[in-house]
């Protein structure tokens, strides 16, 4: 195979790896119940804590 043909296949290869990589995790991470009391603090917000 020519070289030009190498690249091109390194080149597809390399942008559908990136988007697999780059997809959203399921949802379930996202979400925080909400504690007022709570010392947890999940970027500036009172969580439960997920142990309790």
């Amino acid at each position: 195979m020519a070289p030009s043909t190498y690249f091109l296949l390194a080149s597809l290869l390399a942008l559908a790896t990136s988007q697999a990589i780059a997809s959203d995790p399921g949802p379930l991470q996202d979400f925080c119940v909400a504690d007022i009391h709570s010392p947890v603090k999940v970027n500036g917000f009172v969580c439960k804590d997920p142990m309790a």
